[in-house]
């Protein structure tokens, strides 16, 4: 069998689409200004984030100005919660989120708590799914934040977005929604007006952009505090000269990512249900959650009985298959996953799980050198932990 390399890992990190690495280049060695200069070339460096903020803008169908750039998906999540709670403590001290989310959300939330805020944890069932039973008894006179992720990033799961969004505007309509659409944005068409979020985090190394860039989608009434203080820049709510190659790299991709959309999602589909039907056709092998377009278009996650994944991981590297054992965001900390502890995988496979994740440069060949290098690999690695 010819080695092949095969990147299956695009939910930790995508390759720039070439169009974006030209992008950065040209503003980190042509247009290089620092938009707070009034010179010339501060002006052509405003222009790029001016352009940038409009294109994302357009995607979410939102305004210009609710669009703050930020470093990452992990400090929008960070605004997003702290942010808010602190300019809403006065009106309640409670916030809700689930069992299932990203590093980037739950640890801000154990912030939180020591500063005094209550936190609940909704449960999900066995694909995923955020109890809205749960959400509905949750939901008190001291909430004044619920965060459910869109996507999560080790299954795929979907949320059930616009009816969590129902649920908290009949019960207590002051509540502020935030969405962690991480996975989800450049993958689903987001429509934040229509479908009640108030607050939305992305991340643009997950869509083909740069790392170190990502927004935070701010609906104009939400009362929000800033986190980083300094010089003012973003109208005070996250100042720090602005990334100029970041944001231009980000638009970029943004714009890219929602041309021809439907047919971009179709391959995805296409590339991962072929994994899956490669996958139930091997002995021993878990598929976790939904399958096809019930759950999102580029993650499946299986579970190998009787391999350690860590053991996996290094023996598909070696045929030049780059996969995950779980998030990224968090690899070099091991622990048992609380995703899949939280959808009741059993022991056996908690620790035999991979997440393979697939982007754009991915083709359905790829997918099939994968499952000839699998069925080659899993059956001697059972033999060997046997022994």
């Amino acid at each position: 069998m010819e080695k092949r390399e095969v990147y299956f890992d695009n939910s930790a990190t995508t390759r720039a689409f070439d169009e974006v690495r030209d992008i950065v280049a040209e503003t980190m060695t042509v247009d290089y200004g620092n938009t707070s200069s009034r010179h010339m070339k501060g002006v052509e460096a405003e222009n790029y984030i001016k352009t940038a903020r409009e294109e994302i803008a357009k995607t979410l169908k939102v305004k210009d100005k609710e669009i703050l750039f930020t470093s990452g998906g992990t400090e929008s999540n960070n605004l997003a919660l702290i942010g808010t709670a602190l300019a809403n403590k006065r009106a309640g001290n409670h916030i809700i989120t689930s069992c299932v989310e990203h590093a980037s959300i739950y640890n801000t939330t154990a912030f939180l708590e020591e500063l005094g805020f209550r936190v609940t944890y909704l449960p999900v069932d066995h694909d995923g799914h955020v109890s809205l039973d749960a959400l509905r008894e949750a939901i008190c006179d001291d909430t004044i934040l619920v965060s459910i992720m869109y996507v999560n990033n080790e299954i795929g799961a979907v949320e059930p977005i616009e009816e969590i969004a129902k649920i908290i505007k009949e019960k207590k309509p002051s509540v502020y929604f935030h969405v962690d659409a991480i996975q989800a944005y450049g993958k689903y068409v987001i429509r934040p007006k229509k479908q009640g979020i108030d607050l939305l985090s992305a991340s643009g190394h997950k869509i083909h952009g740069p790392k170190g860039t990502g927004f935070l989608y701010i609906d104009e009434k939400v009362k929000i505090k800033p986190i980083i203080y300094g010089g003012g820049q973003q109208k005070g709510m996250r100042s720090g000269t602005e990334n100029v190659p970041g944001c231009a790299g980000l638009g970029l991709a943004a714009k890219m990512v929602y041309t021809d959309h439907d047919a971009r999602i179709d391959k995805l589909y296409a590339i991962k249900d072929h994994m899956i039907k490669g996958l139930q056709t091997m002995d021993g092998v878990t598929v976790h959650g939904l399958t096809g377009r019930d759950s999102a278009p580029q993650i499946v996650a299986a579970g190998f009985e009787g391999v350690r994944a860590e053991v996996l991981l290094h023996a598909l590297e070696d045929k030049g298959i780059y996969v995950s054992s779980g998030s990224a965001c968090s690899s070099n900390h091991p622990g048992v996953s609380g995703t899949l502890k939280g959808i009741g995988v059993k022991d056996s496979l908690l620790d035999s799980t991979l997440r393979f994740s697939f982007g754009a440069f991915n083709t359905e060949e790829e997918v099939d050198y994968c499952l000839e290098v699998l069925n080659e690999l899993v059956p001697m690695l059972r033999r060997y932990r046997r022994a």
